[in-house]
C-alpha cells in the first residue's frame, strides 16, 4: 500500500475527525467510512480510500476490486438505517485533494428535505474552518442535533462491524 501524505487532512484519519465534524464508523484494509455530526441530512457520510490518491482513476488492485462491493454495502445500510429511498453519491476534489465520496441519504419526498440535484436546497452560507476547509451550511434547513447524528453513526458502526 502506498504511504499516506503527511499534508493531507484525510490521511490523518481519526486524528482529524473532530476538526472535520465527523466520526469514524468503519474501516478495512482499503476503505474508511465516516459520518457527519454536523449536517442537515441524517447519515451524511464519507467513503475514502485509506491510501492517498486524488481521484477515482488512481484506484488499483484490490482497492479497485473492492470499490463497488464496498459502496453497495455501505449505501444499502445507509438506506436502511435512515429510511431513505436512495443515496446520492457526490465526488468533489477541489478543496481536499484526496478521493472521498459524499454519501447523502435521500427521501422521495425531496421537497421537504434539504437535498436536491444541486446538493443542498435553498440558500447556503460557507464557513471557513480552522483547517482551511469550507463548511457549506443551509440557511433554510437547520443542522440536525449532534446527539441524533452520533446515535445514527453508532448504529451504522454496529451493523458494519457485525457483518
Amino acid at each position: 500500500m502506498t504511504p499516506t501524505s503527511t499534508e493531507c487532512v484525510l490521511c490523518r484519519g481519526r486524528e482529524a475527525d473532530a476538526e472535520l465534524l465527523r466520526v469514524e464508523v468503519w474501516e478495512d484494509t482499503y476503505w474508511r467510512l465516516t459520518t457527519s455530526i454536523c449536517s442537515e441530512v441524517a447519515g451524511f457520510s464519507y467513503l475514502e480510500p485509506r491510501r492517498h490518491i486524488t481521484d477515482i482513476t488512481q484506484l488499483d488492485g484490490d482497492e479497485a476490486r473492492t470499490f463497488g462491493e464496498t459502496l453497495a454495502r455501505i449505501t444499502r445500510m445507509l438506506r436502511e438505517e435512515t429510511g431513505s429511498d436512495l443515496v446520492y453519491i457526490y465526488v468533489f476534489g477541489d478543496s481536499v485533494p484526496h478521493l472521498h465520496l459524499h454519501l447523502a441519504p435521500r427521501h422521495a419526498h425531496g421537497a421537504t428535505e434539504p437535498l436536491n440535484d444541486q446538493m443542498i436546497r435553498g440558500e447556503t452560507t460557507t464557513q471557513k474552518m480552522a483547517n482551511g476547509m469550507e463548511l457549506v451550511v443551509s440557511k433554510d434547513y437547520p443542522v440536525l442535533p449532534e446527539d441524533d447524528l452520533r446515535a445514527l453513526a453508532d448504529r451504522l458502526r454496529q451493523r458494519l462491524v457485525g457483518e
